[in-house]
């Protein structure tokens, strides 16, 4: 008798299939899409979880004040923390020396300049709310009933938390960019390093960005390893061919197309001053992710009437586009402009606008930090 066979259809889940496992630093998304930590936490709140691999970013900068250099150091950062392999390209012509710049992750959770995250607590509230339904000799007694609240609490707070059980981040750190970052993690083979200062053409960096994404390709199993990219001031007037706008453009394209097919991110940073107005504009629309950085004026009066915590803002972080690898619906922003601010002088900060008071009084907060209102009348300031 023939061994009865089972009806599979293309509706059928494959319950067979592990879930493919990840390396440190990566995160799971909706739809199968694994993000890459920025370096800063809450841009990576403000991004649905961070950068996506085979993604490419690209960050215009302000010809007024480096402030791009400070996503640049995050990310690089993060990656070398956590021994991921970096490729590094700069105008400077000893881009090796930038290293010695990147911030060190916080030491502990006591340096940490925020308080505990509020939906953290409010799970703990509300899992500790449940012991009251248990008495106190169901489950061997209140030994049973404690670790009942505590799966409570694990299921609605756990997703939540990023931290390990030594207190440290995983996925993203807090970096004291006050303190320089250790010399071995930025003495060893994961790094390489460009000068395109000298380069007469872009053959030389294209060939160094596919010998270094190769060995990152991308496949269905799970991901040991991930790479990151960062390319600093891409069409700088000291580069050979900062004239050479096609070749530019082609060259983002095809470390696009590299960047796609491989377990990485690439970021680019320009000053879109130096370029023409319709190739900035094919630049942008080239990113999966776009952002703008924007220095704020010496003393600006206006601003500082319409904005609470004007003081203690450095500049401003405009989000232009969300990548949307794996899906054709994008992540809806409450926000799109975040002020820069330096917490203690030493972390980074990101926060939504808040309108201050017109007439003395408590006026209306229009954002908080870590989440915006959707009601934010500052939210969409164009730069």
């Amino acid at each position: 008798m023939a061994a009865a066979k089972t009806r599979t259809s293309t509706f059928s889940r494959n319950l067979s299939t592990a879930s493919p496992s990840h390396g440190p630093g990566l995160k799971c998304g909706p739809n199968g899409t694994v993000f890459l930590s920025s370096g800063i936490p809450d841009l990576d709140k403000i991004l649905g979880g961070g950068f996506p691999l085979g993604s490419l970013v690209m960050v215009m900068e302000d010809a007024e004040a480096p402030h791009h250099m400070l996503l640049l150091r995050n990310f690089m950062a993060q990656g070398l923390v956590l021994g991921q392999h970096l490729l590094y390209s700069s105008p400077a012509r000893d881009p090796r020396g930038f290293l010695g710049t990147l911030p060190s992750p916080a030491a502990s959770k006591d340096d940490k300049p925020r308080e505990r995250d509020p939906d953290q607590e409010k799970g703990l509230r509300i899992a500790w709310q449940y012991k009251k339904y248990f008495g106190e000799n169901q489950l061997d007694g209140q030994r049973g009933s404690l670790s009942l609240v505590y799966s409570l609490f694990i299921l609605l707070a756990g997703p939540l938390c990023e931290h390990g059980a030594d207190g440290k981040h995983e996925y993203s750190n807090e970096f004291d960019l006050r303190k320089p970052l250790e010399r071995h993690f930025i003495n060893g083979p994961r790094i390489d390093c460009v000068s395109i200062q000298d380069c007469p053409d872009l053959s030389t960096l294209r060939d160094r960005c596919a010998t270094f994404l190769s060995q990152f390709p991308r496949n269905d199993g799970s991901i040991s390893c991930a790479g990151r990219i960062a390319i600093q001031s891409f069409c700088a007037p000291q580069c050979a061919y900062s004239n050479m706008e096609w070749d530019m453009l082609s060259f983002i394209r095809s470390l696009k197309s590299m960047v796609r097919s491989s377990n990485s991110v690439a970021i680019i940073t320009f000053p879109p001053s130096l370029l023409s107005p319709s190739f900035c504009k094919r630049w942008q629309h080239m990113a999966d992710t776009l952002l703008s950085v924007k220095a704020i004026q010496d003393e600006d009066k206006e601003l500082a009437q319409l904005l609470t915590g004007y003081q203690d803002m450095v500049g401003f972080l405009n989000v232009h586009k969300v990548a949307r690898i794996n899906t054709q619906v994008p992540v809806i922003l409450e926000a799109t402009t975040f002020s820069i601010k330096l917490q203690k002088r030493r972390y980074l900060v990101l926060e939504c606008l808040n309108q201050a008071p017109v007439d003395g009084s408590s006026g209306t907060s229009y954002g908080t930090s870590g989440g915006c209102s959707s009601s934010s009348k500052t939210g969409n300031l164009d730069f």
